[in-house]
């Protein structure tokens, strides 16, 4: 009796540790399989902790710096910088973006584009430069599942936001060490607060948002996430929160089909001030002297389009409409580029069945000049590649010589000579 009970002991042991070694095959598939020609991090380099444990520390092993996969020209202004899924949110620089920075860089020439990206398979970080047309990984951090990246404006860092947690249920928010996730000084990379309904950076500042039962409350640090203190409270929940000119905040609703929401201009004392609004499904981008702000809505179900005098209170109605979010400002407030939508579904509801990929758009890239508010054909993607554009995360240097964008439809990354 005893040797039958002490030998199924045994067998029950041998089996939680066959369970343990498939549990630990499984996730290291799940994470790593596919990924030639990416480099694990070092021993004691896990990537990214999750928020409460310590930050990552340098390491005594340099990091390797190497080419990454060949960038496709498609034609003599489109090129395909990535084909596999890259992060939401890219830098993109030029000489004249660069040249007082103290961040390191290349020695960019005169027409030299440089575009920062990290990859969301590996995390990896890599720059593509415009006129070598050479893809650089700057950095061997393996760091799978980031979500979303905010560059600082010289590119040097990045606020990333990844999931963790056994549902995927936890937003973390954590600063990149300097030169993009490269070994760093221990501390030189940071947490943010758990769970932030938003975030925005500028060269010398982070501004969070964080939503509750009884509203929001946004607060202001620096970079190095020192010196925060409480910027200002609202009773809007669910907000998202951007910078806009000099010591200004635009505030606004997140955006619902079903929900007239708002857009708010907030000064560095806490007052705010209504842009637009109520309007169903109203999205909003400022440019970046905060003189305008360019607003999408829904009414009678078709998406609308308008520019928004901030001192006058003056709607202008655009000839063409999409979502604000698949748009950018240029650096002198003059134009806008925007993805806009080739004969967009009539019976869905905007912009929340584009935003959870219930339906997705057939773009052409169109510029919008604020002066004349007429819009310009700029690109037919799909005529030239002969697949769907659904632009994301559009983005210009501030030559105005280069607009980068995500195909929402396979989150590959391109860039287009303007």
């Amino acid at each position: 009796m005893c040797s039958t009970i002490i030998m199924r002991r045994i067998l029950t042991i041998v089996a939680i540790v066959i369970v343990l070694v498939g549990v630990g095959v499984a996730v290291y598939f799940y994470f790593f399989a596919g990924s030639a020609g990416v480099e694990v991090a070092p021993a004691g380099e896990t990537g990214l902790p999750v928020a409460g444990g310590t930050t990552p520390t340098s390491s005594e092993e340099s990091p390797t710096v190497s080419g990454g996969t060949a960038p496709v020209t498609v034609s003599a202004r489109l090129v395909k910088i990535s084909a596999g899924p890259v992060a939401l949110g890219t830098a993109v620089t030029s000489k004249a973006a660069t040249a007082s920075s103290s961040a390191p860089s290349t020695s960019l020439g005169t027409d030299e584009t440089v575009v920062t990206y990290i990859e969301r398979q590996s995390g990896n970080v890599f720059t593509y430069n415009s006129a070598s047309k050479i893809i650089t990984r700057t950095s061997n951090r393996t760091v799978p599942g980031i979500q979303s990246a905010t560059w600082l404006p010289d590119a040097s860092r990045a606020l990333v936001r990844y999931l963790s947690g056994a549902d995927l249920s936890t937003i973390n928010t954590y600063m990149l060490p300097a030169d993009g996730g490269l070994p760093a000084q221990a501390g030189d990379g940071h947490f943010l607060a758990q769970g932030l309904a938003d975030v925005a950076v500028s060269s010398t500042s982070i501004v969070t948002l964080a939503s509750g039962t009884n509203g929001s409350v946004a607060t202001l640090s620096r970079v190095d996430g020192t010196q925060a203190k409480e910027l200002f409270t609202t009773p809007l929940r669910d907000a998202r929160v951007s910078f806009v000119g000099k010591g200004q905040y635009l505030v606004q609703t997140k955006a619902a089909a079903s929900l007239a929401g708002a857009t708010f201009v907030v000064d560095s004392s806490g007052s705010f001030a209504r842009v637009a609004g109520p309007k169903n499904g109203l999205v909003a981008k400022a440019s970046p002297s905060g003189k305008w702000v360019l607003v999408s809505y829904t009414r009678n179900g078709a998406l609308q389009m308008e520019l928004v005098d901030v001192g006058t209170g003056e709607s202008i109605p655009l000839p063409v409409a999409t979502v604000a979010d698949k748009c950018v400002w240029t650096a002198d407030d003059a134009a806008i580029y925007c993805g806009i939508p080739l004969n967009p579904p009539s019976d869905a509801a905007y912009p929340d069945d584009w935003y959870q990929g219930a339906v997705s758009f057939s773009d052409r890239i169109w510029r919008i000049q604020v002066d004349g508010r007429y819009a310009q054909f700029v690109l037919d993607f799909s005529s030239e590649t002969g697949v769907p554009l659904d632009a994301v995360a559009l983005a210009v240097d501030s030559l105005n010589a280069t607009l980068v964008f995500i195909n929402k439809n396979d989150g590959s990354l391109w860039a287009y000579s303007l």
